[in-house]
């Protein structure tokens, strides 16, 4: 019995070793929002006392101060050109960025700082984490336009989010996509309208649905969600702050596009997943997408 007692003990010691260890991991990741918009509020502050040429200078310092695991600083210029990047060198000087799924970061970027004026933008993009060997994860970038010449970002990994999109599944939501675009030019739009709304519909299929927008963000179209028809969404955030409507906007408004954005998957439930939606703008007056969700690694 005391050997029983002896061993419950010890277990008991060590479960609550884990569990404090867990709590602690808990509160570090609530604490990295707030971590890593100090890092990107101090490295705005070294350009603004000590000019851009030498503030680019230390960011591209890979052993710098603006380096801290993988908290780091990048810039680029309003042409989209890389200025620092002191993980990848080789980005400096080349213009324009897709990531591993063909979103396009610099494009979405400028128009985050440009939107976001003075104040700090957040958006998503899947990249190389340098602590877990380059693995491609989901990270959260925040984004500041430095006076107007420059801006500079950083970003937390959401290590724990599935972030993978299956280049086959990409080329079927796009050709979806281009199906409803013919459709609502060939249809009119208030006919195309009606077909996307309804749940029932020829253009809700295999867990894929037709959303609509018009420019300011009301909603035209959402057959999982007809509450929602109507409603004015533009200040609408995902849960880690993201204004994905905002987003969505930007990318149609540069003619078609992918975005990512947490948001309910009915297929599972309304369970809130990664997903990577693709937008075409039809008229210039409304847009219309549709979207992916994320899967686990081996599903």
């Amino acid at each position: 019995m005391r050997c029983y007692a002896a061993a419950f003990m010890a277990v008991s010691a060590i479960l609550a070793v884990l569990s404090n260890a867990i709590v602690c991991l808990a509160s570090e990741e609530m604490d990295s929002e707030d971590e890593v918009t100090a890092f990107l509020n101090e490295a705005e502050a070294y350009v603004n006392d000590n000019g851009v040429e030498k503030a680019l200078l230390e960011f591209n310092n890979p052993s710098g101060s603006f380096v801290r695991g993988d908290l780091y600083i990048f810039a680029y210029d309003f042409n989209g050109t890389c200025l620092a990047h002191p993980i990848n060198p080789g980005l400096v000087g080349q213009t324009g960025l897709l990531d591993v799924n063909g979103v396009d970061v610099i494009g979405r970027e400028i128009a985050l700082a440009k939107r976001s004026g003075e104040g700090m933008g957040t958006m998503y993009i899947v990249f190389a984490n340098p602590i877990h060997q380059g693995k491609e994860e989901l990270k959260q970038l925040y984004i500041k336009n430095v006076n107007d010449s420059l801006y500079i970002g950083t970003g937390r990994y959401l290590s724990s989010v599935p972030a993978s999109f299956d280049q086959a599944d990409r080329d079927e939501l796009m050709a979806y996509v281009d199906e409803a675009l013919n459709f609502a030019i060939e249809s009119g739009k208030e006919k195309a309208l009606e077909v996307f709304n309804d749940p029932e519909g020829n253009f809700t299929r295999d867990g894929r649905y037709i959303f609509a927008y018009d420019y300011n963000g009301t909603v035209l179209a959402l057959p999982h969600q007809p509450e929602l028809i109507a409603v004015n969404r533009i200040d609408e955030k995902d849960p880690n702050g993201v204004e994905f409507i905002r987003q969505i906007i930007d990318v149609a408004e540069m003619g078609l596009g992918f975005d990512y954005y947490i948001y309910p998957d009915p297929a599972a439930n309304m369970t809130e997943k990664l997903k990577l939606s693709f937008v075409e703008n039809v008229d210039g007056t409304w847009f219309l997408g549709s979207g992916i969700y994320a899967v686990s690694e081996g599903q």
